[in-house]
């Protein structure tokens, strides 16, 4: 199953949750609270994740990871960029120089 097959089944449950009554969804009680409420669980949810990747174990950062992409896509939702959006964005950097590539945004 590929990933990019994953995050689409994702992105596409939180959409269906996004207006769903706050008391019984999660992503519902993150939309209600607006969107820097949902910018700041994403930022807490980085730093977990580095944490995880620097003191923890494989598992703790797999699973850090999980909760870094699924907030990555609530927050895309919120300001309705489709997923579809960034994935092109990753493809059509792909094959190109990461240095090569930032250095063209400066320019």
């Amino acid at each position: 199953m590929a990933a990019d097959d994953t995050l689409t089944r994702l992105e596409t449950v939180i959409a269906a949750r996004r207006d769903a009554d706050p008391d019984s969804s999660y992503v519902a009680k993150l939309n209600a609270k607006g969107l820097k409420k949902i910018a700041q669980k994403l930022g807490e949810e980085a730093t977990e994740t580095v944490i995880a990747a620097l003191v923890e174990d494989r598992e703790a950062l797999v699973g850090e990871a999980a909760d870094l992409l699924f907030h990555l896509v609530v927050l895309l939702g919120a300001k309705q960029v489709p997923l579809a959006d960034v994935l092109a964005e990753l493809e059509r950097r792909e094959g190109t120089s990461g240095i090569a590539e930032k250095a063209a945004r400066t320019s």
